[in-house]
């Protein structure tokens, strides 16, 4: 195979896996007509369309889906054998890209980096904060972090954090004009703070469980906020009742700013897990980091 048709190839991998001609532009360092013309230039040798473009987004076609599972193998051999070359150098380096929700990302990721980062300063680490179930394989991510409940398939979970629990609190202002909440039911009759999902659009449940007895609470409130942040600031203001990480709830209990209801309705859960491909050989890079996570008790 020519250069010219291995830089073909990896250009159409790039576009087909980002299914945006601007973003792969911009991932690869080179014009969007240059990409395009690329692309041309491939489907004209090949005799076949590999995208489909509209306005607003670009996919495979069925030809473009077929080629794309056949080399997207090959190319991860390819970076997975250029990432191993570091291992020869006197240190690790290269950039490890992880997608993670703000809790993890603060409370364990940001934690960790801190002592890792100084160790090893050819090693570069992208969080992106997502709610979303992504597909790492497909968006270019080194490992996903979420809780071990939503691992996706064919993956390897190494897990990072201790179990969890959650924490359903409002602030004492909240509480003057309003009974407690003895029971998971009686948050229907409440302003409660709601979550969106960003994958499926709904509003979060809050799962709450006493003596084998599980109920789903859709809350319903004046607020819909997709940030933990927002929702402990609004809390606090007492603007509706919040189901919290314990961790990120505790302090402001503790200093009387938050009241505690239904500690009973809250058990333990399983935690964080890092997942990445199985069909995936780590980095030397990211072995050492994936080690530093490892969760020991």
């Amino acid at each position: 195979m020519s250069n010219e048709n291995f830089n073909a190839l990896a250009t159409f991998a790039t576009v087909a896996r980002e299914r945006s001609f601007t973003k792969a532009a911009a991932k690869l360092g080179i014009s969007q007509s240059a990409l395009s013309q690329s692309i041309r230039n491939l489907e004209e040798r090949l005799g076949i369309r590999l995208l489909t473009r509209t306005t607003r987004s670009v996919s495979p076609t069925e030809a473009g889906e077929r080629l794309l599972t056949t080399i997207s193998p090959k190319f991860d051999e390819i970076e997975t054998a250029l990432a191993d070359l570091s291992a020869m150098r006197d240190k690790p380096a290269g950039t490890i890209r992880i997608t993670t929700g703000e809790h993890p990302a603060v409370s364990i990721l940001q934690p960790a980096l801190a002592t890792f980062l100084p160790e090893y300063p050819d090693i570069k680490v992208e969080l992106i904060v997502d709610y979303g179930l992504t597909d790492i394989v497909a968006q270019g991510y080194d490992a996903g972090v979420r809780l071990g409940e939503q691992l996706a398939k064919d993956m390897v979970a190494v897990r990072i954090g201790p179990e969890m629990r959650m924490a359903v609190v409002a602030s004492p202002t909240y509480f003057e004009h309003r009974p407690i909440p003895q029971t998971a039911e009686d948050l229907i009759a409440h302003n409660c703070i709601s979550s969106r999902l960003p994958t499926y659009g709904g509003i979060f449940q809050w799962g709450l469980e006493k003596d084998g007895h599980e109920v789903k609470v859709r809350s319903e409130g004046q607020l819909v906020l997709n940030t933990l942040g927002l929702r402990v600031a609004c809390a606090l203001d007492g603007l509706g009742i919040a189901y919290l990480p314990e961790d990120q709830a505790l302090p402001y209990i503790a200093e009387g700013r938050l009241i505690r209801v239904l500690e009973d309705w809250c058990p333990r859960f399983p935690g964080y897990h890092l997942y990445y491909p199985s069909r995936k050989h780590p980095s030397p890079a990211f072995a050492l980091l994936l080690d530093r996570l490892r969760y020991r008790e």
